[in-house]
């Protein structure tokens, strides 16, 4: 082997780097254990809160140290292995920004009947159209004969862009300008409501037809989070005090607070209470400040109640600054400081129209320090004097002198008019622009501003130009984010799939080490060796990539692991027989990398080309099984030919015999001498009889549609006590009674003495709306409380965490999610058969293979779904049709296309070794030859699958028992199937190129 120092300095560089990206993982967990153990020190109800205010504490806090690099704890959980809503618990939010609400606003809510109806029938159309504009103009000039839009949509706030001239597509092009505008907008503000909000690594991403997907684990009040992603945004402009008019204020309540509590025993003293809390996070955090300037830290902070968390705005000469800001506080201060300044006695003392709001943005990169603004609320009504409604433009463009960007904004007359106002009454002051309570910004007036067209400057990036822009075009275009699909998982739930894809894991890993030790004797072992180095490769990979771990991810690493053992069974294999035809041990390891080569390279393409398929096409579990397969099948590769080459030859240029048998597997199925092409019609007849069964099902019996593909609400029930299926339905029949679309299913969910059940119901599936699921969860309790041992309220039976029992999981689909899902799952599928197909052409020279390949792809891909539509109701687990099933069904292609192209490979090369010999001749000895590892793989990978089965939890049953079947259909359309096919069209052309020379 050549270059086998650089290939061992290439194996340690890589498991140094991993060991780098994994150990944030665990000082992260580290850092959260010593904040638990802190918070429970405390009564329970404030556990919660003290272990937030710990982590808040350390933030920027150095939690890490390299010697030549430090990381805080921020910077350490940016880094971590992240978990998914399944394993950590939270929310997962789709949202749509409905463009009918968007045209609506644009029109200035027009009530022409036509305008109206066309947009009735562009909502019909939506769940077959993705364009909703088209779909409306084409519907409006239908309905009114040819009339133009430019009517509808001649107003004020568009006048700059259209007119009673304006073409029937020039009106389109602005609505659809003015539309992604307004998306991009709503983007921006859900994600500035998500920041704030306090949730740990969210991910907030623009889909297409104007969604937004919202992920937010940890997340435990779901209402909450509806509420602040459905509500309407408030653009606010008002007027501020300056800073030195507010300072005298805040010494006096500096020195109110400082009184009061000196004023205070020690017992009742709740800031000497603070300092001690903060002591104890001090001698936690291993400070090394001596105990007398500790001593004068605390003092001072005791006599600066208020100055201690939030800075005065002043230079260090104590001069103060301008403008409106009156203070900087740390993050982790903020909610210290609004507490301390809602307290009565503290309002009192200041004045009654000021309004203190924080910026919106921090300081700094790292947002750890938040300015605080001084508003002046001198209104009658106490609301503010303009708001984002009179806008009718904002753009960002580059200021006339220098590279900085600025907005260029401008009004209605109404806003106009008001706005000169303002900006006369506030010469050289500043004025502030708010939304949903914080201060985006707040440039000062340097003149009276008439005309309602003004330019807001402050050394902005033309990104923050841009973001600015959009902000202010808020209040003009009210199209609200609509909840189409939201997903909750209780935290309990979490931890229990991590516990059962765990448990699973570690028996799947071990049976395989045992499989692979005991066939292959000293060799399997090493084998083992370099299994752990994958899992070890592939744990440090997903964590630098900043990767999400989801449980169906579980499964994937965990398949993964059953397919990585296929390189080095198709290596040993082929060792073996390089040792049976006579020679040396260190010449038969070189000539079996050597021919093993091919095979493994092409295999484990097609199963690359499956996984980016579906990561590109599937949604959140999906991807994140695609992820692990992908980075699996890469380290599987480098751990199979690289590191257990590397192991083997240490023993062998050590002078050390290593064997690759036993006694009785040494010759296990080398000398099988089966003829499969004379068998091929009876293969055929199987095939056929299985596929003709499988199309008769899906006419008769159809498929158990999820959620996903029919629009539905979904949910896992935790009863307090053993309640069967039948006692369920019964429930449910009585109160549900014989509505529309009022069908539902009733399942036992995980093991019965967890006393779970998953029902799923299509009543009301077309209304998404609050209401709609607020009625099905009314109706749900109603049903089912009888069922509980102690009866719950409504209130506890749909806010988990207010009790272990009730609601522990929801998932509500609207049906338009559920059109994308097919569209892109059939899309997925041909993608995957076409990238497969032409890869297999071009490596095999011969389009017969590609065919023959794709033709049992299809076959197995029709068996799968045989089995969700034949089987559903049968087994203690449910086989929905949902995203798993199409990860099943790829998964599969991709296995199965593995074992395909290694049978294909080896017949290449007797083709090439001996091409006298007639191709059913090369066929039959090429498949007996690879019978051993066709038949190895496939067990190790079944004993995975068995194991995750058993002991991998309900959740992800249904979808592995599919990749069983898979694996079971895959192998024998392998040999059976596709080789079959290929011979059948190569001789067929063969016949008749000699009947026409006839």
């Amino acid at each position: 082997m050549q270059n086998k120092g650089a290939l061992k300095l290439l194996a340690v560089l890589a498991a140094l780097a991993c060991a780098y990206h994994l150990s944030f993982t665990f000082v992260s967990r580290s850092v959260e254990r010593d904040a638990a153990e802190y918070a429970a020190q405390f009564a329970p109800e404030q556990q919660a809160m003290k272990e937030i205010a710990y982590l808040d504490s350390v933030k920027n806090e150095t939690v890490y140290n390299l010697g030549f690099v430090e990381f805080n704890y921020r910077e350490v959980k940016e880094k971590e292995l992240n978990l998914g809503l399944d394993l950590r618990g939270g929310m997962n939010v789709m949202l749509e920004i409905s463009p009918e609400d968007v045209i609506r606003a644009l029109s200035n809510y027009n009530q022409d009947p036509m305008f109206n109806e066309a947009l009735g029938k562009a909502r019909e159309a939506q769940a077959t159209s993705a364009d909703f504009i088209t779909t409306f103009a084409n519907a409006y000039d239908e309905i009114s004969g040819g009339a133009p839009l430019a009517p509808l949509f001649n107003t004020p706030e568009l006048k700059e862009y259209i007119n009673a001239q304006s073409s029937n597509s020039e009106v389109i092009e602005v609505l659809r300008t003015e539309s992604k505008s307004a998306f991009d907008n709503s983007f921006n503000i859900l994600r500035s409501r998500i920041d704030r909000f306090g949730v740990t690594q969210p991910n907030v991403q623009q889909l297409e037809n104007n969604r937004i997907l919202v992920e937010l684990p940890g997340v435990k009040e779901p209402e909450r989070v509806r509420d602040l992603l459905q509500g309407t945004a408030s653009l606010e402009f008002w007027a501020t005090y300056n800073n030195d008019e507010i300072f005298p204020f805040l010494s006096q309540v500096n020195t109110l607070l400082a009184q009061n509590a000196q004023a205070e025993s020690t017992e009742e003293n709740t800031e000497a209470t603070a300092t001690e809390e903060d002591n104890e996070l001090l001698a936690q955090l291993g400070d090394s400040v001596s105990q007398q300037n500790k001593a004068n830290i605390e003092a001072w902070k005791k006599a600066n109640p208020l100055f201690s968390k939030l800075t005065p705005w002043m230079n260090e000469a104590g001069q103060l600054y301008g403008g409106p800001v009156v203070g900087v506080a740390n993050s982790y201060d903020m909610a210290a400081v609004n507490e301390m300044l809602e307290l009565p006695q503290v309002k009192a003392l200041l004045p009654r129209d000021l309004r203190l709001m924080w910026g919106a943005k921090g300081m700094d990169e790292a947002n750890t320090a938040f300015q605080l603004y001084a508003i002046k609320a001198n209104t009658r009504d106490g609301q503010a004097p303009l708001d984002g409604g009179v806008i009718t433009n904002a753009q960002a463009t580059y200021a006339q002198t220098g590279s900085s960007a600025e907005v260029d904004m401008t009004m209605n007359a109404t806003g106009a008019r008001t706005w000169a106002r303002m900006t006369a009454d506030n010469l050289n002051r500043s004025i502030a622009i708010v939304l949903d309570g914080y201060v985006y910004s707040a440039p000062t007036v340097n003149s009276e501003i008439t005309g309602g067209r003004s330019q807001i400057t402050g050394n902005f990036t033309i990104q923050e130009a841009t973001d600015l822009a959009n902000l202010l075009k808020s209040g003009k275009l009210p199209a609200p984010a609509r909840i189409i699909n939201d997903k909750v998982v209780g935290p309990s739930l979490g931890q229990e799939s991590i516990e059962l894809g765990m448990i699973s894991f570690l028996i799947a890993f071990c049976l395989v080490l045992l499989y692979m030790g005991l066939f292959y004797s000293g060799a399997g072992w090493l084998a083992d060796l370099a299994l752990l180095c994958n899992v070890f490769l592939m744990m440090g990979i997903l964590s630098s990539f900043g990767a999400v771990l989801t449980l169906p991810g579980i499964a994937g690493i965990v398949l993964t692991m059953g397919m990585a053992v296929d390189a080095n069974v198709i290596i040993y294999e082929r060792i073996k027989e390089e040792l049976r035809a006579g020679k040396n041990l260190s010449t038969a390891i070189a000539d079996g990398f050597s021919n093993a080569f091919s095979a493994i390279l092409d295999g484990n393409i097609t199963t690359i080309i499956t996984g980016v398929v579906l990561f590109l096409f599937g949604t959140g579990p999906v991807q994140g099984f695609a992820t692990t397969l992908i980075i699996g099948v890469i380290t599987s590769l480098f751990c199979g030919l690289i590191i257990t080459r590397l192991l083997i030859l240490s023993f062998v240029d050590k002078g050390k015999n290593v064997k690759f048998s036993h006694k009785w597997s040494a010759n296990f199925l080398s000398n099988t001498k089966i003829n499969f092409i004379n068998g091929r019609k009876i293969s055929y007849i199987v095939s056929g009889v299985l596929i003709l069964a499988t199309v008769v099902s899906f006419f008769t019996r159809g498929f158990n549609q999820g959620v996903d593909f029919s629009g539905g609400r979904a949910y896992v029930i935790q009863f307090d006590q053993a309640v069967s299926d039948d006692q369920a339905r019964e429930a449910l029949t009585a109160v549900f009674g014989d509505k529309e679309n009022a069908s539902f299913e009733v399942k036992q969910f995980g093991n019965e003495r967890e006393n779970q059940k998953r029902i799923v119901t299509q009543y009301l599936h077309a209304d998404q709306s609050e209401s709609a699921t607020a009625t099905v969860n009314k109706m749900l309790h109603e049903a089912l409380n009888p069922l509980f041992a102690n009866s719950l309220t409504e209130e506890q039976f749909t806010h988990t965490n207010e009790t272990a029992y009730g609601i522990l999981q929801s998932d509500k689909v609207g049906p338009n999610v559920a059109h994308d899902i097919k569209v892109n799952s059939i899309i997925a599928v041909l993608f995957s058969l076409l990238a497969i197909g032409l890869y297999i052409v071009i490596r095999f020279k011969k389009w017969q293979w590609g065919m023959g390949a794709v033709i049992s792809l299809i076959h197995n891909a029709l068996l799968v779904m045989g089995l969700y539509s034949l089987c559903y109701g049968l087994f203690p687990f449910t086989l929905e049709v949902d995203q798993s099933f199409i990860a099943a069904i790829l998964t599969i292609i991709g296995y199965s296309i593995n074992d395909t192209v290694v049978i294909f490979d080896r017949i290449r090369e007797f083709n090439t070794l001996y091409p006298k010999r007639s191709l059913k001749d090369n066929i039959n000895n090429a498949i007996n030859s690879t019978l051993a590892r066709t038949i190895n793989t496939s067990a190790t990978t079944a004993i995975t699958l068995l194991a995750i089965i058993i002991f991998g939890g309900t959740v992800i049953r249904g979808f592995v028992v599919a990749l069983l079947w898979g694996i079971i259909v895959g192998t024998y359309s392998s040999v059976f199937v596709a080789t079959p096919i290929a011979y059948d069209m190569m001789t067929k052309k063969d016949k008749k190129a000699l009947k026409e020379e006839k």
